[in-house]
């Protein structure tokens, strides 16, 4: 598929390939400080497949040109195994990759398939926290935003135990969760006012009149977009990039 993908020229970068999606998202008692907050949401990078060292260049490039205060990442950077060249040419474009507080991510299925470990050294030498299963405390003349992550619920490796012991009892929080389904079990926490995920790739395919029929593990209730859960907004990126199975 890489080859052929090649020949045809899918594999150049070609901005009109990519939309930026704009939305502004209220959270219950945000401090003042964080209003106008930007986040860029970027899934499913799926590299070596449909995204090319081209590509990710370029997508690097208009994520920076938004001027994101946080970068938030959820999973799915690879899709085949990780090799020195793959390490290689990530880190050099996602060390890139610019925000004013920090840059934090949560795998997804196909990190775990692909190697996790080395994985893992990609986010780390390209500055980009993970946050599986943890938390990133954002701090700002006083007042606090906690930036939650869950690992793959798809590979069964979400803790939420242990997300919670570490999240403050109370002041705004946000989860990334690669799996969108997961938002189920997020909302029933009421401990989370906002959660980002992928892994569908939109569905894959979209039928008019049909929407997306073709619905894989972990996607089946919010497949694409924003969806009000409860007290909890749930997003759901396309992703970046895509593959035969999710």
């Amino acid at each position: 598929m890489s080859k052929f993908a090649s020949k045809m020229g899918l594999r150049r970068f070609d901005p009109e390939n990519f939309k930026v999606e704009q939305l502004d998202i209220g959270i219950p008692n945000l401090p003042p400080v964080f209003h106008n907050y930007r986040i860029v949401h970027i899934s499913d990078i799926h590299y070596d497949q449909w995204i090319s060292s081209d590509r990710l260049k370029g997508i690097v490039d208009i994520i920076n040109k938004n001027e994101a205060d946080l970068i938030a990442i959820t999973g799915d950077f690879i899709s085949y195994l990780v090799d020195d060249r793959i390490e290689g040419n990530m880190i050099s474009q996602l060390k890139r990759l610019e925000a004013n507080d920090a840059i934090v991510a949560v795998l997804g299925n196909h990190d775990h398939w692909s190697g996790v470990q080395r994985v893992r050294k990609i986010l780390k030498e390209s500055n980009i926290y993970d946050i599986s299963n943890d938390i990133f405390t954002l701090r700002k003349d006083g007042a606090v935003l906690t930036i939650a992550g869950i690992d793959s619920a798809m590979m069964k490796k979400d803790r939420m135990d242990v997300v919670l012991k570490k999240t403050p009892p109370e002041g705004p929080a946000i989860l990334l969760a690669h799996e969108p389904d997961f938002a189920v079990k997020s909302a029933a926490t009421k401990r989370f006012s906002l959660q980002l995920s992928g892994h569908s790739h939109g569905g894959q395919f979209i039928i008019p009149g049909l929407g997306t029929p073709f619905r894989g593990p972990l996607f089946k209730k919010f497949p694409h977009g924003k969806y009000q859960i409860g007290d909890m907004i749930q997003y759901t990126s396309r992703g970046l990039g895509t593959n035969g199975y999710w």
